[in-house]
C-alpha cells in the first residue's frame, strides 16, 4: 500500500483526476460540491494494473486553504503534482512545490491537464505542450520532484489517462514502504462520528502496525493541561473493509472508544482533533522543545533572526502549531540559507529525529521554510548546542541516558553498557569509575559504606567489582590492596575514635569534632567496638567497667544509687552519666526508681545483686 497526495495551483484539475483514476468523488463536503471547490481534504483509493493499492490524499489548492494542504502531505510516500497546459505554472504551484521539496516527498508524477485543447493535434497545440512541459521542468529543476515524469492527460477528453495510471505503477515501484518499526503513530486528520458506531478517526499509520482492543493515548490531549488521554481500539478499517491488524502506509480508519482514567474522565470525540496523534504513550517521550535544521526558501520576504520575532506557525505531521524560533550558532538565517534553530511548542508533541516541518509567517501568510527534526529533548544551551541525528552526540551530551529513554529520544535502541540500564558515554564512565575507585582507595582498610552511593555509583561500582578492584566486606567497598583478610577488622580496632574513647572513658568526645567520618562511625557501631545512647558514643569496654562500678556501689547501697553518687565514682558529668545510666538501663543492669537506680536481672552476679 502506497498514500499519493495530490498537489498544485487551484482549478488545475486534482480532484478531476483522482475521480477518474478512482471512480471515486474526493470531494465529500455539500460546500465543495456547490462551490466546486476543495476546501478540505479528501480521499479515494484504487488498485493498479500491476495489482498494487494506491490510496489518495487529495488536498486543496486554494492559498486560503495551505494549511488543509499541509495537513494531508505530512506522511505521505509520493505525490500527484497537477499542472494545467494552458494557464501554465501558477502562485500554489510554486508553493506546493516548496512544501514537497521541504518535506522530501521526491517520488512524485506530473499531470500536466487539460491537455486536449480546441486545436489538439495541430502544430501550435504540440507547440503550446511542449512549452508547457519546458516551464514545468525548469520549475522542477534542482527539486526533488526534478526526476518525476510528465504526463500530458485531459481527463474530461479521456486522453492520456491509461499512461498516466501506467506512470504513477512504474513511480510506486521504485517507492519504498513503510516501515515497520514496532511504534505506530498516526496523525489525525480527520474526526467524526457514525450512528451506532460511535468516534471514528483517521489518518495515514506510519512506525507500525495496530490491532484492535489495544490502548493507545491521544497526544496531546485536551486544555487546559493537555496530558494524553487514553483510547481503546473498538475497530480498524482500511478502503471500508474492516479489519483485525492493519500495518505501516495506510490511510487507516480507527473507531476508538473512550478510557476513563482516574479522575481525569474518558476521552471525548472533541479531545480527538486533527493535529494530535495516537500512541503508545510508553513509546514516546512527547515533547515542546526541539532542535532542527531550518531552510529559509529563496522568497522568503526576510531573514530569521536570533531570537526569531514574529509569529511564526509549524506544521508537523497533520497539525498546525505556534512557535518560537530561536536561531541557534549564527545570528540569522537568510533567504536561501540553511541553518539549526530551537523551536518551542506550545503543546508536547510525540516527534522523532528525522521527522520533516514547514514553517510558515502567520503574519504574512507565506511558508518560509522547512527542514527536519534532529533532537527531541535537547540538553545543551542555545548558544552551546550543535544538533544533529547522531545518537552518539546524545549520549554524549547527556552522559548517561536510560536505554528505553534513549530509544524514545532516537528511534534506536542500544545495548546498555552499564548494569543492563544505561547507556553511558565512554568518556563519562572513565570519569565516574576514576572518581569512584579513588574514594575506595581514599577509605583505606576501612572501605567506604555502599549505602552512601547512588544509584549510578552502584552500577559502577559493580563493574570495579567484577573487574577485582574492589570487594565487598559486610556493606562496605574495600580496594583490593586492603581487602586481605582481617584487615578491615585490625582497622577497626585500632579506629582512632575508638582510641580516643578508651583514653576518656567517661567524657567521650563528641565525634564530629574529631572529624569522623559518618559511615565509619556507623559501621563501629554495628562492629560492637562502639556503643552509642542520644547522640552520646562510648567504648563497649567502658560500658562494661560502668556496670561493674555500679554494680559495686549497690554493694554498699542496696536501696539504690543517684545520678549524682555515679557522676562522683566515675568522675565524669551528668551530660555524660545520664546516657550511660540510661543505657544499663536498657540493658537490664539497673532498673529506675524515682531518682534512684537498683540493681536490674543482668546486674553482674559477682556483686550478689538483685
Amino acid at each position: 500500500m502506497h498514500v499519493v497526495a495530490t498537489a498544485g495551483h487551484v482549478d488545475h484539475g486534482k480532484s478531476t483526476l483522482v475521480r477518474a483514476l478512482t471512480g471515486m468523488d474526493p470531494d465529500r463536503l455539500a460546500e465543495e460540491k456547490a462551490r466546486g471547490l476543495t476546501i478540505d481534504l479528501g480521499f479515494a483509493w484504487s488498485t493498479l494494473p500491476s495489482g498494487r493499492d494506491v490510496a489518495f490524499v487529495d488536498v486543496p489548492g486554494h492559498v486560503r486553504f495551505v494549511k488543509n494542504m499541509l495537513a494531508g502531505v505530512g506522511a505521505v510516500d509520493a505525490c500527484l503534482f497537477v499542472v494545467d497546459a494552458t494557464e501554465g505554472w501558477k502562485p500554489q504551484s510554486e508553493e506546493h512545490l516548496r512544501i514537497l521539496d521541504l518535506l522530501g516527498v521526491g517520488h512524485a508524477v506530473v499531470a500536466l491537464t487539460r491537455a486536449a485543447g480546441p486545436a489538439s493535434g495541430s502544430p501550435e497545440h504540440a507547440e503550446l505542450m511542449e512549452l508547457a512541459r519546458m516551464e514545468v521542468e525548469e520549475r522542477l529543476a534542482g527539486t526533488v520532484l526534478e526526476a518525476a515524469s510528465i504526463v500530458p492527460v485531459d481527463a474530461p477528453a479521456g486522453l492520456g489517462l491509461d499512461a498516466l495510471t501506467r506512470a504513477l505503477d512504474e513511480m510506486l515501484a521504485g517507492t519504498p514502504t513503510a516501515a515497520d518499526r514496532g511504534r505506530p503513530r498516526l496523525w489525525i486528520d480527520r474526526s467524526f462520528v457514525l450512528r451506532g458506531t460511535g468516534t471514528v478517526v483517521t489518518g495515514t499509520l506510519t512506525g507500525g502496525s495496530l490491532a484492535v482492543g489495544e490502548r493507545l493515548d491521544v497526544v496531546p490531549g485536551p486544555p487546559p493541561s493537555f496530558e494524553p488521554r487514553p483510547v481503546r481500539v473498538r475497530g480498524l478499517q482500511t478502503h471500508l473493509r474492516s479489519v483485525d491488524v492493519i500495518g505501516p502506509g495506510h490511510r487507516v480508519a480507527v473507531n476508538v472508544t473512550g478510557v476513563a482514567q482516574g479522575d481525569r474522565g474518558a476521552t471525548r470525540r472533541e479531545d480527538l482533533v486533527r493535529g494530535a496523534a495516537l500512541v503508545r504513550t510508553l513509546q514516546w517521550e512527547p515533547t515542546t522543545v526541539f532542535d532542527a535544521s531550518l531552510t529559509l526558501l529563496s522568497a522568503a520576504p526576510a531573514p530569521v533572526g536570533r531570537h526569531g520575532r514574529g509569529a511564526f506557525h509549524a506544521y508537523v505531521g497533520s497539525g498546525e502549531h505556534p512557535v518560537r524560533v530561536r536561531v541557534l550558532g549564527a545570528d540569522e538565517i537568510g533567504p536561501g540559507e540553511t541553518g539549526c534553530v530551537r523551536l518551542r511548542l506550545a503543546t508536547a508533541l510525540p516527534l522523532l529525529p528525522g521527522d520533516r516541518y514547514v514553517l510558515r509567517d502567520a503574519g504574512r501568510s507565506a511558508t518560509i521554510g522547512g527542514g527536519m527534526i534532529l533532537d527531541v529533548a535537547p540538553v545543551l544551551r542555545p548558544s552551546k548546542a550543535s544538533p544533529d541525528r547522531s545518537v552518539d552526540r546524545v549520549v554524549a551530551e547527556r552522559g548517561w541516558v536510560d536505554v528505553d529513554l534513549l530509544e524514545r529520544l532516537t528511534g534506536e535502541r542500544r545495548t546498555a553498557t552499564v548494569a543492563s540500564r544505561w547507556v553511558v558515554d565512554p568518556a563519562a564512565l572513565e570519569g565516574a569509575t576514576a572518581v569512584l575507585r579513588a574514594r575506595v582507595l581514599d577509605a583505606g582498610p576501612l572501605g567506604m559504606d555502599v549505602g552512601e552511593l547512588d544509584e549510578r555509583s552502584r552500577a559502577v561500582l559493580g563493574e570495579l567489582v567484577r573487574a577485582g578492584d574492589v570487594t565487598l566486606d559486610g556493606g562496605r567497598a574495600v580496594g583490593a590492596t586492603h581487602a586481605a583478610s582481617g584487615r578491615a577488622a585490625a582497622a577497626l580496632a585500632g579506629h582512632p575514635f575508638l582510641q580516643a574513647l578508651e583514653a576518656s572513658p567517661f567524657a567521650p568526645p563528641d565525634p564530629a569534632a574529631l572529624g569522623v567520618d559518618r559511615s565509619e562511625l556507623g559501621h563501629l557501631v554495628r562492629s560492637g567496638l562502639v556503643v552509642e545512647r542520644d547522640g552520646h558514643y562510648f567504648s563497649a569496654d567502658a560500658v562494661a567497667r560502668a556496670a561493674d562500678l555500679v554494680a559495686a556501689l549497690l554493694r554498699d547501697h542496696p536501696d539504690g544509687v543517684t545520678v549524682s553518687s555515679v557522676r562522683t565514682a566515675l568522675g565524669s558529668t551528668r551530660k555524660h552519666v545520664v546516657p550511660l545510666l540510661a543505657l544499663l538501663d536498657a540493658r537490664g543492669v539497673t532498673r529506675r526508681r524515682g531518682d534512684l537506680r537498683i540493681g536490674g536481672p543482668r546486674l553482674p552476679a559477682s556483686t550478689g545483686g538483685a
